[in-house]
């Protein structure tokens, strides 16, 4: 059911240690169980997972529950071995998991949602259960009485979630694109504001209360930081992958994201140094180099007698260009562009051959990645998706490699 895998350690990439499979169908969720060589995974085929490694090498099954409808999200809490898990059906139940991890203990259910359970976070100080899901809402509920607090609802549906504990502030990504800052109450919430700059729906969230910064990963490929502590609206763009990004984890320690793709892309990006913000796209009826006009420009048209052009944007200045003063391309990674984009002649000349020097590490995870999780002190990551394969990798070698002091055996 598990096969051990080694790669060459001394190559910098990711170390495939293990792979665990025997799920029947797409596994939606897998978390690393700390301070245990064990995993939990949840998946559409309806069933939860305790996987154990063995003394041969291998992960097999402890525990193996069948749920009443596919499970879409989970959450786990390792010191009280509280375990949340979000069904299709839209509510989250919850188990407690033995000390020895070889049995799961129904305690509750909570009717969270109308419709497929998208997020789910577990807040033991004020033993609140914070979910999202497709019935475009967030619902918080009481894990003492079970009992439900509070709902808002969007436009869309909400998709995934993140909460800064210490201010009760929730951030929601949905469908449209669009993240919500909420301020959770004991029985209302109030909208602090929105933040839009996603040209697709928001897959995957990361708050890091330290630096007070917000990660969002979205189908049209790239990653967004928002300083939400600098309150100056800094925004820097990170496009690196060629697909959607499906899962981030921001590593506080060593200033490092790990993102994850739809099409098996997993990026570590350097955020340890001054970064460029992108510029906002100028808007202009003809081109901001050679002023020809562009194509809906009639009056210019007509009154010079020539054909409009196309208009274009350089991702450097920002400036609308026609095609024939961009025909350069250029990656600029400062700036977030790991791969090629367009930029004018002018920027292009600008650019040094050491400003196209890459701030980030690309590698193939060999597999259509859905969720990730990582286990930040041990280095570690789990990978699943809907290949219904699980990987368990060592990401030492491209994480933490300068301050291997942060990965302890806790």
């Amino acid at each position: 059911m598990a096969a051990e895998i080694h790669s060459r350690p001394q190559s910098r990439r990711p170390v495939l240690l293990s792979k665990v499979e025997g799920h029947q169908d797409a596994v939606s969720a897998a978390l690393l169980i700390p301070k245990e060589d064990g995993v939990i995974t949840a998946g559409e085929d309806r069933t939860i997972r305790v996987w154990l490694k063995r003394d041969s090498g291998q992960y097999w099954p402890s525990i193996y529950h069948t749920m009443a409808s596919p499970c879409s999200a989970m959450a786990y809490h390792h010191d009280s071995r509280r375990i949340f898990v979000g069904q299709d059906n839209g509510a989250i139940m919850e188990f407690h998991i033995s000390e020895d991890f070889n049995k799961m203990n129904f305690v509750k259910t909570y009717p969270a949602h109308q419709n497929r359970v998208s997020a789910i976070i577990f807040c033991l100080a004020s033993e609140w259960l914070i979910s999202t899901g497709h019935d475009k809402c967030i619902s918080w509920m009481c894990t003492r009485s079970g009992s439900m607090l509070g709902r808002h609802y969007f436009t869309s549906w909400a998709s995934c979630l993140q909460y800064d504990h210490e201010t009760q502030h929730a951030f929601v990504g949905d469908y449209s694109g669009q993240i919500t800052l909420l301020k959770l109450e004991q029985n209302t919430c109030s909208v602090i504001t929105t933040l839009k700059g996603h040209e697709g729906s928001i897959t995957s969230l990361w708050w890091d209360p330290v630096q007070r910064l917000l990660f969002s990963g979205a189908s049209d490929h790239s990653i967004i930081m928002w300083d939400i502590g600098g309150r100056k609206g800094r925004t820097l763009l990170l496009q690196g992958h060629h697909d959607k990004v499906q899962a981030i984890c921001y590593i506080q320690l060593t200033r490092q994201l790990v993102s994850c793709s739809a099409d098996g892309g997993i990026a570590v990006w350097n955020m340890d140094i001054s970064r460029e913000e992108a510029p906002q796209w100028l808007e202009s009826d003809s081109c901001q180099k050679c002023e020809q006009p562009f194509f809906w420009n009639i009056k210019q048209m007509w009154d010079t007698k020539t054909i409009g052009l196309r208009q274009h944007h350089c991702r450097k200045c920002g400036q609308a260009v026609c095609g024939k003063c961009s025909t350069k391309r250029s990656s600029y990674p400062i700036m977030g562009f790991e791969f090629q984009v367009r930029v004018c002649d002018s920027c292009f000349e600008s650019i040094k051959d050491e400003d196209r020097t890459s701030l980030a590490t690309f590698h193939e995870g060999k597999h259509n990645i859905s969720h990730m999780s990582m286990d930040i002190s041990r280095g570690l990551m789990v990978t699943c998706g809907s290949d219904r394969i699980v990987k368990i990798w060592d990401m030492t070698p491209v994480v933490g490699c300068s301050l291997a002091t942060g990965f302890s055996s806790r």
